[in-house]
């Protein structure tokens, strides 16, 4: 297992002046047409630097309140040859006296939804080439989401893997799920939940999980629309997050349980939709969590900042960040190509992670066999 600590001056660690509540990668399709824009005009080496860059975009603020800490969507760059963050932000967009709060980008880069305290709301990416920076930019779109104006906090959001499907689910309880763009409803389920907290679609988009405060863990056929398993909590244990993955041949469902002090994951079978296995993590409450696009990595945040990346096959620790933010950690999400991590908190900060992949140590055990079954061979032949 690897152990780092975060130093508060790496390059790969910034703040950003406002706590942040939501990160994401922007797609690589939009990342890599604009900077392809950008180096037109630039030198060849200056070519083959950007199109490693690939844009974040990060959500946050001061809330409602006269704190004088504004509301706003960033855009910043992250390098991965020098395994940095841009200094400040290379765009930001005001959002008045609403905190934007979630949000999901749309994985074909159309732009990204953001829930506020009473609507929902979609953004574009900006290509504008007139500004100075020549920089991606965002910008509130005129498309208006009739359907989620004025229905609270949304505090789940998220697009299948097509994004053709968008599921959505409230703070009272409502889980909404409306076919992309056209948003006409598929399923509206007024009390699924006390609470919506999370949601998730299976990598084949058959499958919506939804997870909520004080209940179990629902599992619903996108098609038909009906619940096809329910996941009962056992032994006092409180769900937080949930997500699909595919795992080998087979897709897999992750849960995470607060079990006492510990933090556990809990892993279904997505065929049987039995309960398989329950593996104790860390011993602080869980924050944030996440699962690579492949499925062999699943990433935790804790409320002390620590981040955690977990082999998915063994479910062992592979890598730990301690103290990567001062303040808990309020979201992950892993780079298309699971390559790096990017995280968050309240206390204004961002990080990206490098992953790094497991190293051997010690002998492979079939090179150990074959050394022994030689020797044994040798010492048979000998003659006494």
């Amino acid at each position: 297992m690897e152990n780092k600590s975060n130093s508060m001056h790496s390059e790969n660690y910034r703040k950003y002046g406002i706590p942040l509540y939501g990160a994401s990668w922007v797609p690589s399709n939009v990342a890599s047409t604009r900077l392809h824009e950008e180096s037109k005009d630039e030198s060849s080496t200056s070519v083959t630097n950007s199109s490693t860059q690939s844009y974040l975009v990060f959500a946050g603020g001061g809330g409602e309140g006269r704190s004088g800490i504004p509301n706003a969507l960033l855009l910043a760059l992250f390098e991965p040859s020098s395994n940095s963050l841009s200094d400040q932000p290379v765009a930001k967009l005001g959002t008045g006296a609403d905190l934007p709060y979630r949000m999901a980008i749309h994985p074909g880069g159309e732009g990204l939804i953001c829930s506020f305290p009473k609507s929902c709301k979609w953004f574009e990416f900006d290509s504008d080439n007139d500004t100075e920076s020549h920089n991606l930019g965002l910008k509130l779109s005129e498309k208006v989401l009739t359907l989620l104006d004025d229905v609270g906090q949304q505090l789940a959001l998220k697009f299948n893997n097509e994004g053709s499907v968008l599921a959505v689910g409230g703070e009272d309880g409502n889980l909404r799920v409306f076919k992309w763009p056209s948003m006409e409803v598929t399923l509206h389920e007024a009390q699924a939940h006390a609470s919506v907290k999370d949601l998730d679609f299976s990598p084949d988009g058959r499958f919506l999980v939804s997870l909520g405060s004080g209940g179990p863990c629902r599992v619903w056929d996108v098609r038909s629309s009906m619940v096809v398993a329910c996941f009962p909590r056992q032994d006092n244990e409180v769900f937080g997050f949930c997500r699909f993955a595919q795992n080998n041949n087979n897709q897999v469902l992750y849960v995470t349980a607060m079990q006492g002090q510990g933090g556990n994951i809990v892993t279904w079978n997505t065929t049987t939709w039995k309960r398989t296995s329950s593996k104790r993590i860390v011993r602080d409450p869980i924050s944030a969590f996440n699962v690579s696009a492949d499925g062999k990595l699943i990433s935790i945040g804790t409320i002390q900042g620590d981040i955690y990346i977990i082999n998915s096959t063994s479910m062992q620790v592979q890598m730990v960040v301690r103290k990567a933010h001062l303040g808990l950690v309020t979201a992950l999400m892993f780079a298309q190509d699971s390559r790096a991590l990017v995280s968050v908190s309240l206390d204004s900060s961002s990080r990206v992670t490098v992953v790094h992949e497991k190293k051997q140590t010690g002998l492979n055990l079939w090179v150990v066999l074959i050394i022994l079954l030689a020797l044994a061979v040798y010492f048979m032949k000998t003659p006494r």
